[in-house]
């Protein structure tokens, strides 16, 4: 496994030059040389590593929610969060409802496959999109008004609200007992119990930082392995008590920037430097799991129920940023921050077509559902990479 992971950065650091000197965002180039090195195309990649793939993916994202949330400034976040709050779930609502409706006529699924299917595509994907608000803010671009904020902390909390629905439409759909209720109070309660679990384990690491005073790195390391335990008790006990981790973890970052801001930007840097292998590893993974033969099984119909869905989508958030005090050209930088779809996707694409396997029953509506979710990666994650890098640098300019 050591030497495909050895030849997989070398040609992933090859990769990123050239996308560099073609002005291609470095995440498209990973990303397609994941999928041609995946096991769907060349098959060059070790299965050892495959078998790991989640774990990698998980632990990468983590790295960069944890950067995220040592940028979080609480008096941006204060200006920005009515409109976040709003963006992390009235986006996703629009596109999955009418992916839902127009689903049985151009997939030939039932209304409540279609509403799988809508949960599923209607995630923004947090390893997209935060690496470039960050940079962003990095440039200090959109920073007076809180826009790369804005994205950051929105894109986070839709996926929580996304996979909750998710599962509450699976749980229906294979007949089991579902507490309806229950499942929709998880949504706050997720979002709240993640923050406040972020924020108790970031009083715990900066006074054991301030009593034993680690070196930078063993403060990093014990941040990421910290993370990475939230993360395992966030997957025992989802259960019986829900909470997102992914939140927690950017609470950790927030909270130690508003108490100890040393340590923060210390941290943020070291993190920075991480990031270089943990991208690697990010977006050839996701792109490993991409199957172009399953993505245009669907055809046109399955673009165009892609396309529908991101226009349903585009005007969800331009309702929520109606009285954000943007101007035009930021309002659409926001829509199009709004676009790409990769990880999670990736993560549960496939669990209908699992579930129906599991029940003995036909699995073609699963085959279709999983074509479709792919699809929407090859198709959005590239484009809306391009149109963030593009747009962004028109719509931001770099502030003084």
């Amino acid at each position: 496994m050591i030497v495909s992971v050895a030849g997989l950065i070398l040609a992933s650091l090859f990769v990123a030059w050239i996308s560099k000197l073609i002005r291609l965002p470095e995440l498209v180039g990973l990303l397609i040389l994941g999928v041609t090195l995946g096991p769907h195309l060349l098959n060059w990649l070790d299965p050892d590593l495959l078998s790991i793939s989640s774990d990698l993916r998980m632990t990468a994202l983590l790295v960069i929610l944890l950067r995220a949330g040592l940028e979080l400034s609480r008096d941006t976040l204060n200006r920005v969060g009515r409109t976040a709050l709003l963006l992390s779930f009235v986006p996703a609502v629009f596109e999955g409802a009418v992916i839902a409706l127009i689903s049985p006529a151009l997939l030939g699924l039932t209304h409540l496959e279609g509403a799988l299917l809508g949960a599923i595509i209607a995630a923004v994907s947090p390893a997209v999109v935060v690496p470039f608000m960050l940079r962003f803010i990095d440039q200090n671009r959109g920073n007076k008004k809180g826009i790369p904020t804005l994205v950051l902390a929105a894109s986070s909390i839709d996926d929580v609200f996304v996979i909750v629905v998710f599962s509450i439409l699976l749980g229906i759909y294979t007949g089991e007992k579902v507490n309806l209720i229950w499942k929709l109070a998880g949504i706050p309660i997720s979002i709240i119990l993640g923050i406040v679990i972020g924020f108790a384990c970031a009083i715990a690491l900066y006074r054991l930082f301030d009593r034993f005073n680690p070196r930078a790195t063993k403060r990093l390391l014990i941040l990421i392995a910290v993370g990475v335990l939230i993360l395992q008790i966030e997957h025992l006990t989802q259960k019986w008590v829900p909470f997102s981790g992914l939140l927690a973890v950017m609470a950790i970052g927030f909270w130690i920037l508003e108490k100890r801001e040393a340590y923060a930007h210390e941290l943020s840097g070291k993190l920075a430097k991480v990031w270089v292998i943990a991208e690697i590893i990010l977006f050839t993974m996701v792109g490993a799991q991409v199957d172009i033969g399953v993505a245009f099984r669907t055809g046109l119909a399955g673009a165009s129920v892609i396309l529908i869905g991101l226009i349903a989508r585009n005007a969800g958030t331009w309702l929520c940023l109606v009285r954000s005090g943007l101007n035009r050209k930021e309002k659409i930088f926001v829509i199009l921050s709004y676009i790409p779809k990769a990880t999670v996707q990736a993560a549960i694409g496939a669990a209908p077509l699992v579930a129906l396997q599991a029940a003995g029953l036909s699995t073609a509506p699963g085959e279709t559902i999983l074509a479709v979710a792919v699809l929407s990666i090859v198709l959005t994650a590239p484009l809306g990479s391009l149109a963030i890098v593009w747009y962004g640098k028109r719509a931001l300019p770099i502030e003084t």
